[in-house]
């Protein structure tokens, strides 16, 4: 069971600085539920984490600080855990990549078109179903087994409460939860106390803004709300000779079991798997990518050998 009433850390004080996200309760229920019911079925659980957070600078927000997050990692991860026959919470930006529905092309109207039967009867068409098909499928099976729950954040503080009571629910799995943190979380934030109430004026003159640093959230994780879980934390650099030593120094730092490093520019065809005593590389070759394939599933395949092992041991 997960300890929430620890106050060694900063955490204490941020939640109790910012306010809980729209239907935090009912989010929170919906969580717990669905954890309940995985704990029942044997199941293993992962929380994936996906998207980016906003930072307001008005408490009515107008404007506000963001990333280039869409998603895509944590999306497409989502889909090959379920594969793997984990049951999925996946926790994610407002109007950021879902699994399977990323799958459709970004504009919908280029992949329908008329019957020749009925001008009311829209299609999709012969090519786009071909290549739909499979993720439709995989779709309505893990949509109709309940193996898959959807939360929405889009504020940094809807995030990190969210990502606490998303942690409590799949406490009670203890060892056959898995925390996969593909999220992009803001460094700094405004406290409520310093953030205008209002639309700031661009006719007061020059902007000056002065941020917080965000309370590292992995610390009480990985000691207190989800104690026994298998967690995974994420390293994006752009310099390649400080990766790996900032993915160890994280591992020392937040005693957890493993960072996924990986490099702005080729994040998508090669990444590091970092434990405390190894570092393995995963990479694809320009065969694989021409082909189609995506590195979250070699990356998901480890993952799941790793959790598999400790399991076992």
């Amino acid at each position: 069971m997960a300890n929430t009433n620890s106050t060694d850390t900063d955490d204490f004080n941020f939640f109790h600085d910012l306010s809980p996200p729209d239907s935090y309760e009912t989010k929170k229920d919906k969580l717990n539920q669905f954890a309940n019911t995985h704990v029942l079925l044997r199941n293993r659980i992962v929380l994936v984490t996906s998207g980016g957070t906003t930072v307001p600078l008005e408490s009515r927000t107008v404007r506000f600080i963001d990333n280039f997050s869409i998603g895509t990692r944590g999306a497409t991860s989502a889909e090959y855990f379920l594969k793997q026959g984990y049951a999925v919470i996946f926790l994610h930006r407002q109007r950021s990549l879902l699994p399977f529905y990323q799958r459709v092309e970004k504009n919908i109207l280029d992949i329908l078109i008329f019957s020749d039967e009925d001008e009311n009867d829209i299609k999709v068409s012969r090519t786009h179903a071909k290549k739909l098909a499979p993720f439709l499928k995989d779709y309505q099976t893990f949509k109709d087994t309940g193996m898959l729950c959807m939360v929405e954040f889009t504020t940094l503080s809807d995030y990190l409460y969210l990502l606490r009571a998303a942690c409590e629910a799949i406490s009670v799995c203890g060892n056959k939860g898995m925390i996969y943190l593909a999220a992009a979380v803001s460094d700094f934030y405004i406290p409520k106390g310093l953030m205008p109430e209002h639309k700031i004026q661009s006719s007061d003159g020059a902007l000056q803004l002065s941020l917080e640093m965000t309370p590292k959230m992995l610390k009480p994780l990985v000691k207190d709300w989800v104690p026994k879980a298998f967690i995974i934390s994420f390293k994006l650099e752009t310099n390649h000779e400080i990766l790996i030593e900032k993915a160890k120094k994280a591992l020392a730092t937040y005693k957890h079991q493993m960072v996924i490093a990986n490099l702005l520019d080729t994040r998508k065809k090669e990444v590091y798997i970092v434990t405390k005593e190894t570092e393995e590389r995963v990479q694809l070759t320009e065969e694989e990518l021409a082909a189609g394939r995506e590195i979250e599933q070699p990356i998901i395949d480890k993952l799941v050998a790793y959790h598999t092992d400790l399991l076992l041991s």
